[in-house]
């Protein structure tokens, strides 16, 4: 079958041409391989969510957010913190990235997920030269690697084209190829992560791992730029890409509008009531809150489509380089640090509480261009839909080329999610920043000497009546693959 696949490792575009298949097939091999070559950005340990498109059936979102321990204790951790914290055991929620895999695999794939796990197994247990981005991560969080015994035998001494071995997590890889998730949600690998985190101080048990369940949602859905959008609902950021792409192009007013509307609502629905409206309308002060999110925020995006007509995006994380800075020996799993997008704050609705999803920065994105149907995501923390909306007039241009405008220049707003001591434009050399702009608001400005990471890894995968074509990011360690 012919298909196209953007993403952000050559290992990934190797192990889809390996498997073969649809978009669904594509895109897990690509998923599973990750977890192995970009351990900074996704792991075992962390999340997922999807959309996914079939011929003739209306896009759904796939979302597996795990959630806080049910017997977590709000008031000591508010007791210990001002804030909630961004690393060891209090942030890290039930990791949800393998029974999204599984969702996906129901949804429609042809090779079994058993197989792209025992793939991604034989690759950790052989080893895979570190890659730029995971070399440059290992050197900016050395601190943390070197405090955990569990990260500091794996990646502690690695350096660009070193050899980076997983065995643990290759062992733990065949389990689940062998018995499936449930040895995760319920079985002999749960029992042994909860242990871990037990030890760590965590709350969480296996009775959490058990209770994990992926949803099936219908996408928020939004017309701008001559094209249908498509986004994840709560608990992810979806909305505040549609309050973006309601004024193009981007500006900074409307940008840091949607990010104040997202720190002041967006919480999970399955907790208490989420204005939407709020979110995707942006009104009111533009002043962003103060994040007690972590930066460097990160995670990895996939866009896949085939002649048929399937699309996938789908963007799986760790939110934070390493994530919470715990790799567990025995399973060889990182964890992610999700929980770091709550709020201690007891009026919020996006407040830790026992059993509730953290506010999501994971924003994958669908869109229907006349005859044209696009597959688009990227990793970048908090600044996602910034990024999408830079990209957005070319995705819904069905003739554009997708490879020139995932590498354009782009600019980014932010605070401490950014690294930076207050609000600040970050921009990158040649790119068509609000520098006057915001002057005018008050807000600093820094102009960049060369391409970031921060500025996100756009993928994006289209079907059209040209036929298939992709594009992915040069920030970024990936490529794409034509079938």
């Amino acid at each position: 079958m012919k298909a196209a696949l953007a993403a952000p490792h050559t290992a990934a575009l190797e192990a889809a041409r390996a498997a073969g298949g649809n978009a669904l097939d594509l895109a897990l091999a690509a998923a599973t391989t990750l977890v192995i070559a970009y351990p900074h950005q996704c792991h075992l340990g962390g999340d997922l969510i999807a959309l996914v498109r079939l011929p003739g059936e209306p896009v759904r979102a796939v979302l597996s957010a795990g959630a806080a321990p049910v017997g977590v204790d709000v008031d000591a951790i508010r007791a210990e913190h001002d804030a909630m914290p961004g690393q060891g055991p209090h942030p890290v929620t039930v990791p949800g990235i393998a029974a999204g895999w599984a969702a996906l695999e129901r949804l429609g794939a042809t090779v079994p997920l058993a197989s792209h796990l025992r793939a991604a197994a034989t690759l950790a247990e052989g080893g895979l030269p570190v890659a730029k981005g995971v070399a440059r991560a290992i050197a900016r969080r050395a601190d943390a690697i070197d405090a955990d015994p569990g990260l500091r035998v794996v990646l502690g001494s690695l350096r660009e084209g070193d050899t980076l071995r997983q065995t643990a997590l290759a062992a733990t890889l065949r389990t689940v190829a062998d018995e499936g998730v449930a040895a995760i949600y319920g079985g002999a690998i749960g029992a042994t992560l909860a242990a871990f985190l037990a030890r760590q101080g965590s709350a969480m048990t296996l009775d959490d791992f058990a209770a994990h369940e992926v949803e099936l949602a219908e996408p928020l859905v939004a017309e701008a730029l001559g094209a249908t959008w498509h986004v994840a609902p709560p608990p992810t950021q979806g909305a505040t890409l549609l309050a973006m792409l309601s004024e193009a192009p981007l500006t900074l007013a409307r940008a840091r509008a949607a990010n104040a509307a997202r720190d002041r609502h967006l919480a999970d629905p399955h907790a208490g009531p989420v204005d939407v409206q709020a979110l995707r309308d942006a009104q009111g002060p533009q002043a962003a809150a103060s994040a007690t999110v972590p930066p460097t925020g990160d995670t990895i995006a996939i866009a896949a489509v085939d002649e048929e007509g399937r699309a996938v995006t789908l963007i799986q994380s760790l939110f934070q380089h390493f994530g919470a800075g715990l790799l567990d020996p025995e399973t060889g799993v990182i964890l992610h640090n999700r929980g770091g997008g709550f709020t201690l704050e007891e009026a919020h609705p996006g407040v830790l509480a026992p059993g509730s999803r953290p506010p999501h920065t994971l924003c994958p994105s669908m869109i229907f261009a006349g005859d044209a149907i696009v597959a688009a995501g990227c990793q970048g923390g908090r600044a996602q839909p910034q990024i999408l909306a830079q990209v957005a007039p070319d995705l819904a241009d069905p003739g554009s080329d997708l490879a020139a405008a995932v590498a354009r220049p782009r600019w980014i707003v932010g605070g401490a999610e950014l690294g930076t001591p207050g609000e600040t434009v970050l921009a990158e050399p040649g790119a068509q920043a609000p520098e006057a702009q915001a002057a005018e608001s008050g807000v600093a400005f820094e102009r960049l000497p060369e391409p970031t990471g921060m500025a996100g890894h756009v993928q994006a995968a289209r079907l059209g009546p040209d036929g298939l074509s992709a594009g992915s990011d040069p920030r970024a360690d990936g490529g794409v693959l034509l079938t």
